[in-house]
C-alpha cells in the first residue's frame, strides 16, 4: 500500500512539473492581431482565429478602400484568400500597441485574377512607422498567395502601417498579423563576419525574414509554432544533393534550457537535422552547401541552429561553419558548448552576399584538426537587415514616400541638413581644385612621398605600395612594368575612351567590377573593365587575369589588349565583343533566338578555348569558372572564352591534380572538385557540360523558384537524357528544327561531361570532336544513320578540323618573350592586337 502511495506521489510530482514546463515554455503575445480583410466574419487559418478588420475596436482605418470577397468557387489558396482589401488612395492601419518591443508584422497577399483591379500589376509599397517594408513591389512575374514576414522594434503605444498605391492604381492586402515577440529570441548584437567585431544596436533595425529552413525535415506551419513561424523544408537550396543525409529524432527527446526555449525553435526543428552524406568519399574537405539567391544591397542576420541528434556519446561532433567563402565558426564542438547530446544551441551572425553571384551560402564541413569527418546542422533563418534609409526594400526613406501629413519625421532638420551639406560639397570641391596643382607640383619636384588623391572609397585594405611607387609618387596594385603584358594605359587615356566612364556604355557588372564599351584614339572598339577596389579578391583576379592572358593567344579566346593601374585602379582593357555574353542569347533578353546550328557552332568554339588552354603547354591552365557569361560574342557570333581572373596553373605531370581551395560559381562546379578539393581539368569539363545543357534548354543553371527535381539543370536534364526524352526539355524555339541524330550526340556528350567523377568525363579534345560531329549531323540529310554506339571517340567517316595546333592558335608564350606570336601573319593579331606594339604604349 505505501508503495503505491509511494508511486502515486512520485507521478504526480512529474505530472506537476511537466505541467510548469508546459507553462514556462508557451508564450503568450501581449499583442495579438490576426485580422482578415475586408471578410465579415472570423476565418481560421492554420490553428488560429482571424477577426475581420472593421470589427476590432483597438483598430482604426483610415481610408478609401473597398472590400472584395471571392465567390464561394473561386480557386483561392485558403479561407484566409477569400477576401481581401482594396485601397485606391493612401491607406493606414493604427494598431493600439500595449507592449512596447520588438513585433512580428505579417502581410498576406493574394492577387485575385477577377476583383475588378489588376492587382497582378499593382505597385505595393508598405511602411510601417519609419521603415519601408516593400517599395513599388508587384506580383506580375509570380504565381499563387504570398507571405512577407518582418519584425520590427515598436517604440510608441501605437503602430501605424501605411499602403501607398502609386500610378494611379491601387493597393490591396488579404491579412495581416502584428504580435509581440519575447524579448530574448532576437538578437540586439551579433558578430560581423568580415571584421571579426560584434553589430550592436539591431534592435534599432527592421528585419524581413528571406529563408527559413528545418533542416532534413518537414514543412512546420505557424500552428506547430509557439510564435506562428513557417519553416520549410532546406532540400530545394542544396548545391548537391547526394552530399547530405537527413536525420530525425522523436521531438520530446528534445532537452530545453532556461536561455533556449521553444521560442527559439520548435523541437521538431532541432528533432531533424542534415549531416555529411555521400559516404562512398568521405574526406576532411567535403562539405554540405545551401544557396540562397539574396538581395547583395543588404547585409543579412544568419542564425544557424545545432543539436547533436547524431552522437552515441560526447565529444563525437567537430566541424566548422562557413559563410560564402568565411569560417564562421571554427572548430565547433557542440558537447562543449551544451555538455549533453540532444540539447539546442544556437549562433548568429551578419553577413552579404557573394558580390559575384548575388547568392548566400552556407556550408558544414569536418575540420581537419581532428579525426571527425561528419557534420550537422538542424535549422537555420536568413533575416534581411534595413539599411541606412530605414527600408528593406530600396533606398528611399518612409519620410520620402509618406505623405507629409502622415511622416512621423519633421522634414525641416532633413532639408537643413541636406542644403548644410550641399555647401559643404561646393566648398570642399574648391578647395580641392585650388590645392591640387600645389600637390602635384610637389610630387613631380621634390619627389616628396604623397599619394595622389583617391577617386572614391577607402583603399587602404587593397593598396600595395612598392618601394619604387613610393620613390615616384604613385601608388600601385601590384609591379606591373614588364614588357610582356601588353600596352600600358595611362588612366586618362582610359578616362578618354570611355567618356569619362559614361554609364550608358555600361556593357556589365561582375564580382570584379564594372565594364564599360570604349573607343580608342584609333578607333578601335574595346571593352574596359574597372576593377572594385573594395575587395582582397579583386585584386589577385587582376594579377591573375593579366598573367594569365599576357601569354595566351587564340581565336577562341577574348583578347587582352593592355591594362592601366596608375591612381590605383585595376583597369584591363579587351577586344570588343558585340553581341555579348551567350547567357543574354538563352534568355531573360528579348534577342532573337539562336538557331540549333549556332548553338553548335558557339558550343564548339567555346570548346576550342578550352582545349587549347588545357592542351597547349607543359603544365595546363584550368578556366575554373567556365559558364555562360564568360563566353562571350564577337559581331560573326564566333564564341571566345572570357574571364580568367580564377584560372588556375593544372598539376605537374607527375600529379594527378591541384589541391586548391574551391573557387567558381554554383551551378556549374564540379561536385568531385567542391567536395576534396583537387582541381583538374575535369572540373572545366563538368562546368562545360552544364553550358551544354544550358545552351540546349535555354534556362538558368540554377533556378531556385522551380520544385526540387528542376532546380539544379545538372539533374533535371540528366534524369530526361537517361530516359532518352532530352526533346521534351529543349528550348521551345528549337522544337522540330533539330535534327534527332544530332539531338541525340549532343545529349550523350553533355552527359559524359556530367558524370560524378571526373575520371569518367572526357577530354576537351573528345568533346571537340563530338560536337563537330553533331554539326555534320545537323548539316546532313536526317536520312543519315546515326552512331551505332554511345562512344565518346572520334568517327572516322567524317572530316574533322585538326585539332593540333588549332586554327588561328599561338602557342603559349614564355614568360619574358614580348607578349605577341612570333609569326606576325596569325589572324589572332588582328586589330586588336595592334594596339600592344602602339608606340605610345609603354
Amino acid at each position: 500500500m505505501k508503495s503505491a502511495n509511494w508511486l502515486v506521489l512520485v507521478l504526480a510530482v512529474i505530472l506537476l512539473e511537466f505541467l510548469s514546463w508546459r507553462t514556462e515554455a508557451l508564450f503568450t503575445p501581449t499583442d495579438n492581431y490576426l485580422i482578415v480583410c475586408g471578410s465579415s466574419q472570423n476565418v481560421t487559418f492554420q490553428g488560429r482565429t482571424f477577426v475581420p478588420d472593421l470589427l476590432l475596436s483597438s483598430l482604426s482605418l483610415k481610408s478609401e478602400s473597398t472590400s472584395y470577397v471571392a465567390t464561394s468557387n473561386s480557386s483561392v489558396p485558403s479561407s484566409l484568400y477569400q477576401s481581401a482589401r482594396i485601397f485606391s488612395g493612401v491607406a493606414s492601419y493604427k494598431f493600439n500597441i500595449k507592449q512596447e518591443g520588438r513585433h512580428w508584422i505579417r502581410l498576406y497577399f493574394y492577387p485575385f485574377p477577377k476583383s475588378g483591379h489588376d492587382l497582378l500589376s499593382a505597385p505595393i509599397t508598405v511602411v510601417a512607422d519609419d521603415f519601408v517594408l516593400l517599395n513599388n513591389f508587384t506580383f506580375e512575374n509570380y504565381n499563387g498567395s504570398f507571405l512577407f514576414e518582418y519584425a520590427i522594434n515598436v517604440t510608441s503605444a501605437t503602430l501605424m502601417l501605411t499602403f501607398i498605391p502609386w500610378n494611379n492604381s491601387v493597393s490591396f492586402v488579404n491579412a495581416i498579423e502584428v504580435v509581440s515577440i519575447p524579448d530574448a529570441v532576437l538578437p540586439d548584437q551579433a558578430l560581423a563576419l568580415n571584421s571579426s567585431a560584434p553589430v550592436s544596436s539591431l534592435s534599432e533595425s527592421a528585419l524581413e525574414t528571406v529563408y527559413r529552413l528545418n533542416m532534413g525535415g518537414p514543412l512546420i506551419t505557424a500552428q506547430n509554432d509557439t510564435l506562428g513561424r513557417t519553416w520549410e523544408n532546406d532540400s530545394k537550396y542544396l548545391h548537391v544533393s547526394s552530399s547530405a543525409v537527413n536525420l530525425s529524432v522523436n521531438p520530446a527527446s528534445i532537452k530545453y534550457t532556461d536561455s533556449i526555449t521553444q521560442e527559439t525553435a520548435p523541437n521538431r526543428v532541432y528533432a531533424t537535422a542534415v549531416a555529411m552524406g555521400d559516404a562512398n568519399v568521405p574526406s576532411m574537405n567535403s562539405k554540405v552547401t545551401w544557396v540562397f539567391p539574396v538581395d547583395s544591397n543588404f547585409r543579412y542576420l544568419v542564425r544557424a541552429h545545432f543539436c547533436d541528434i547524431l552522437s552515441q556519446s560526447l565529444n563525437a561532433m567537430v566541424f566548422n561553419l562557413y559563410i560564402n567563402d568565411d569560417i564562421a565558426v571554427p572548430s565547433l564542438d557542440l558537447s562543449t558548448l551544451t555538455g549533453k547530446l540532444n540539447l539546442p544551441y544556437y549562433k548568429d551572425f551578419i553577413s552579404k552576399s557573394s558580390a559575384e553571384s548575388g547568392t548566400l551560402t552556407v556550408s558544414i564541413g569536418p575540420d581537419s584538426a581532428v579525426d571527425i569527418t561528419n557534420a550537422t546542422l538542424n535549422g537555420l533563418e536568413i533575416m534581411k537587415i534595413s539599411n541606412d534609409a530605414g527600408s528593406l526594400d530600396g533606398l528611399s526613406s518612409a519620410a520620402n514616400l509618406l505623405p507629409k501629413s502622415l511622416s512621423k519625421k519633421n522634414r525641416i532638420p532633413v532639408i537643413i541638413g541636406s542644403l548644410v551639406g550641399a555647401v559643404a560639397a561646393v566648398a570642399l570641391i574648391g578647395f580641392c581644385c585650388c590645392c591640387m596643382p600645389i600637390l602635384k607640383s610637389k610630387v613631380t619636384n621634390h619627389g616628396h612621398p604623397m599619394l595622389p588623391l583617391r577617386l572614391y572609397g577607402n583603399f587602404r585594405t587593397m593598396t600595395k605600395i612598392s618601394a619604387t611607387s613610393q620613390k615616384s609618387g604613385r601608388a600601385s596594385c601590384i609591379s606591373l612594368a614588364s614588357s610582356n603584358l601588353g600596352r600600358f594605359f595611362t588612366f586618362r587615356e582610359i578616362l578618354n575612351a570611355t567618356n569619362k566612364f559614361d554609364e550608358t556604355l555600361l556593357l556589365g557588372v561582375g564580382g570584379f567590377g564594372r565594364v564599360y564599351k570604349g573607343a580608342l584614339e584609333d578607333g578601335t572598339k574595346v571593352a574596359v573593365k574597372r576593377g572594385n577596389h573594395r575587395s582582397e579578391q579583386g585584386l589577385a583576379e587582376f594579377q591573375t587575369e593579366i598573367e594569365m592572358l599576357s601569354k595566351l593567344r587564340h581565336r577562341h579566346l577574348v583578347s587582352l589588349i593592355g591594362y592601366s593601374d596608375e591612381r590605383s585602379e585595376m583597369i584591363l582593357v579587351y577586344e570588343y565583343m558585340a553581341n555579348g555574353p551567350l547567357r543574354s542569347h538563352l534568355y531573360g533578353t528579348n534577342l532573337p533566338s539562336l538557331s540549333w546550328k549556332q548553338r553548335l557552332e558557339i558550343c564548339i568554339g567555346a570548346a576550342r578555348g578550352l582545349h587549347y588552354l588545357h592542351t597547349s603547354a607543359a603544365r595546363s591552365i584550368i578556366h575554373r569558372d567556365v559558364k555562360t557569361t564568360n563566353i562571350l560574342l564577337d559581331e560573326n557570333f564566333i564564341a571566345k572564352v572570357a574571364d580568367f581572373g580564377l584560372s588556375k596553373t593544372g598539376p605537374e605531370l607527375d600529379q594527378t591534380h591541384v589541391s586548391t581551395a574551391v573557387k567558381g560559381s554554383f551551378g556549374y562546379l564540379d561536385p568531385e572538385y567542391f567536395r576534396r578539393q583537387q582541381l583538374t581539368e575535369k572540373s572545366d569539363v563538368y562546368s562545360f557540360g552544364v553550358v551544354l545543357m544550358e545552351v540546349l534548354c535555354s534556362r538558368p543553371a540554377l533556378s531556385p523558384g522551380l520544385p526540387r527535381e528542376q532546380v539544379n539543370i545538372a539533374e533535371w536534364a540528366m534524369s530526361w537524357q537517361k530516359k532518352g526524352m532530352l526533346e521534351q526539355i529543349m528550348d521551345s524555339n528549337l522544337v522540330g528544327k533539330v535534327n534527332p541524330a544530332s539531338l541525340k550526340k549532343y545529349g550523350e556528350t553533355a552527359e559524359k561531361c556530367l558524370a560524378e567523377h571526373g575520371i569518367d568525363r572526357p577530354s576537351m579534345g573528345d568533346i571537340l570532336w563530338n560536337l563537330e560531329y553533331a554539326l555534320q549531323l545537323e548539316e546532313t540529310s536526317s536520312a543519315l544513320m546515326e552512331p551505332e554506339d554511345n562512344s565518346m571517340n572520334h568517327i572516322p567517316t567524317i572530316q574533322f578540323t585538326s585539332l593540333e595546333p588549332f586554327d588561328n592558335s599561338v602557342s603559349l608564350i614564355n614568360v619574358g618573350n614580348s607578349g605577341i606570336d612570333d609569326d606576325g601573319k596569325d589572324s589572332a593579331t588582328s586589330s586588336a592586337f595592334s594596339q600592344l606594339v602602339n608606340p605610345s604604349g609603354r
